[in-house]
C-alpha cells in the first residue's frame, strides 16, 4: 500500500489505527465543533469498485465540508469560487491502520483566484480546518 504523504497542499494529522467508520463519525464530530457541516459523503474504495472492478486496497472517503458563514463571505467576495467549493476532507488509513486525515489548504485552493481579498477568508477557514484536525490527536 503507498503512503497517503503529506502533501503540501493538504492540512494532514494520522491517528492511532481504529474502525475506519469510526474515525469518519470522530472527523465529521470535529468538523461540525468548527461550523462545518458534512454535505457529501464519497466511499471512493466502494464507488471504484462498483464502476470500475478496482481494488483499492484500503478504506478511503471523502467529506465534502462546508462552514456556511465562511462560504456566504468567499461567495461574496468571488462569485465564482463554488467551483472549488465545498472543502474535501480525506479519511484513509496506511499500512498498520494507520487513518490518515487530511483537508484541503484553503491558502493553496484559493491561490488560483487572482482575489487578494479571499485572504482572509482563507486563513480563517484554514485556522477552523486546522483546528478540528488538531482536536483528533490532541493538539
Amino acid at each position: 500500500m503507498t503512503p497517503f504523504g503529506t502533501p503540501s497542499y493538504g492540512i494532514t494529522r494520522r491517528l492511532p489505527p481504529q474502525e475506519h467508520s469510526a474515525a469518519v463519525v470522530q472527523v465529521t464530530q470535529a468538523l461540525g465543533r468548527q461550523g462545518f457541516g458534512v454535505l457529501t459523503t464519497i466511499d471512493m474504495t466502494a464507488t471504484l469498485q462498483a464502476k470500475l472492478g478496482v481494488d483499492l486496497a484500503r478504506p478511503y472517503t471523502i467529506l465534502g465540508a462546508c462552514n456556511p458563514p465562511m462560504a456566504n463571505a468567499a461567495v461574496g467576495l468571488e462569485p465564482a469560487i463554488g467551483l472549488l467549493l465545498p472543502c474535501n476532507v480525506v479519511v484513509t488509513e496506511e499500512e498498520g491502520g494507520v487513518v490518515v486525515v487530511s483537508a484541503i489548504h484553503p491558502g493553496q485552493m484559493f491561490s488560483v483566484v487572482e482575489n487578494p481579498a479571499l485572504g482572509d477568508v482563507a486563513q480563517e477557514v484554514e485556522g477552523r480546518l486546522t483546528a478540528a484536525l488538531d482536536e483528533l490527536t490532541g493538539g
